[in-house]
């Protein structure tokens, strides 16, 4: 199973005060929008979204189809087929791609601790 590219969004506060603070870790800004208060960024292979006023946690974010650079992969596990393969180990959803469909789609899972797993296809 391949889970593409992996990401963790940051709920945060002050947007311009999270994006000073990664600018200071070495973190550049990859895409985004200030204005509309999200911004994706990155440090190598490291990306981090930081997103103010759009969601309460942190969630940690597997992007099907996109390389690190959010560019598409040639092949890749499509997510109706991860969400199948998780359905057979009796998986819980939060929300479901609808298996009917091709494209981009996503779905929401949880760990034990009750952290929020997104995941996202683009393509």
């Amino acid at each position: 199973m391949k889970l593409g590219a992996f990401s963790v969004s940051l709920a945060v506060k002050d947007i311009h005060a999270s994006k000073a603070f990664y600018e200071n870790l070495g973190f550049s800004t990859f895409h985004g929008d200030i204005n509309q208060n999200w911004l994706i960024m990155k440090n190598e292979q490291v990306v981090i979204g930081l997103f103010q006023g759009m969601f309460e946690d942190n969630i940690l974010t597997f992007n099907p189809g996109w390389s690190q650079d959010a560019q598409p992969l040639e092949s890749f596990t499509d997510i109706r087929d991860i969400q199948k393969e998780l359905k057979s180990k009796n998986f819980e959803f939060s929300s479901e791609a609808d298996e009917s469909t091709s494209g981009p789609a996503n779905f929401v899972i949880k760990d034990p601790d009750g952290n929020v797993i997104l995941m996202d296809q683009h393509v």
